[in-house]
């Protein structure tokens, strides 16, 4: 869904660009998508238009009206603030943009990224892929598109857009204090390609200098540590609560428990020790860079 080109003047269709379907399985967000989508119609009728006639007067076509209106799409913004002008709605349509932006993307990436909101502290180590919240959007996309089978390319978009929104937790004031921790073999795998690769080093070093973030890389000769049987993840909350996850623990699945807790700080705390300090880290990330 886009506006007109601005070099032909044809209407964009779901075939020029993707478009981001509504998850059945998502019951809130079908219930959002269907109230604006049933408002978007009202209006359309209420000043006596057809939704050809809308279609061409927004820039979308006439297909993708009806999907809107009928809640099986997900208005973009661009569309909304459109909409509220050839309508003349005072604002009303395109402040339904607050209620749709909550849901837009898939259900368990708004879980995470709710969690990542109210984190006071993020702890990380990760052995098979760079961390989403530490990726550059073509990094992302290559790795979704890797995946087996494969998704569709409108599937490809939106979870890059969403897993892009979620770094967002960086320019959180206060900022959370946020540490990672990375298998060098991460480093060595060229993703999307040597250069979209990269601009993932140089993008790994620049968030690896911010100020609250500490990035740590576990060398590959180095000797055997916890974090052997995959990822581990820990966030703790301002209430002093805190939920962790561990691929080789407790199934996989999070944890809030207590005892289940202090043995995941336990070994990441161990796998932090073992790995490269933040400074050494980053003088790492910067000599493999230097060998491209």
């Amino acid at each position: 869904m886009t506006v007109v080109e601005a070099d032909s003047g044809r209407l964009k269709g779901e075939a020029d660009e993707p478009g981001w379907e509504v998850d059945p399985d998502d019951e809130w967000g079908v219930a959002v998508i269907a109230t604006v989508g049933r408002q978007l119609k009202l209006r359309r009728e209420a000043v006596g238009m057809r939704a050809g006639e809308f279609g061409t007067a927004v820039g979308y076509g006439e297909d993708m009206v009806y999907k809107i209106e009928g809640g099986k799409r997900i208005p973009r913004q661009d569309y909304l603030v459109r909409a509220d002008e050839v309508l003349g709605a005072g604002g009303l349509l395109a402040a339904t943009w607050e209620d749709v932006k909550k849901v837009r993307y898939p259900r368990k990436v708004r879980e995470l990224a709710k969690l990542e909101g109210q984190a006071v502290e993020i702890g990380v180590y990760e052995c098979n892929s760079v961390h989403g919240l530490l990726q550059t959007p073509d990094h992302a996309r290559a790795l979704f598109e890797a995946a087996q089978p494969p998704y569709s390319p409108d599937d490809v978009e939106r979870m890059v857009a969403a897993r892009m929104a979620r770094q967002s937790v960086f320019q959180r004031d206060p900022a959370p204090s946020v540490h990672y921790v990375l298998e060098e073999a991460v480093l060595h795998r060229r993703v999307g390609g040597t250069m979209v690769w990269r601009r993932q080093l140089e993008h790994l070093l620049e968030v690896g200098r911010l100020r609250n973030v500490a990035l740590q890389v576990m060398p590959t000769n180095s000797d055997a540590h916890p974090g052997v049987d995959g990822k581990i993840e820990l966030l703790k909350f301002p209430d002093g609560t805190a939920v962790g996850r561990s691929d080789g623990a407790f199934s996989g699945r999070p944890t809030t428990d207590p005892k289940q807790l202090r043995i995941l700080e336990l070994r990441y705390g161990t796998i932090r020790a073992q790995a490269l300090s933040p400074r050494e880290s980053l003088a790492f990330i910067e000599h493999v860079l230097g060998e491209t």
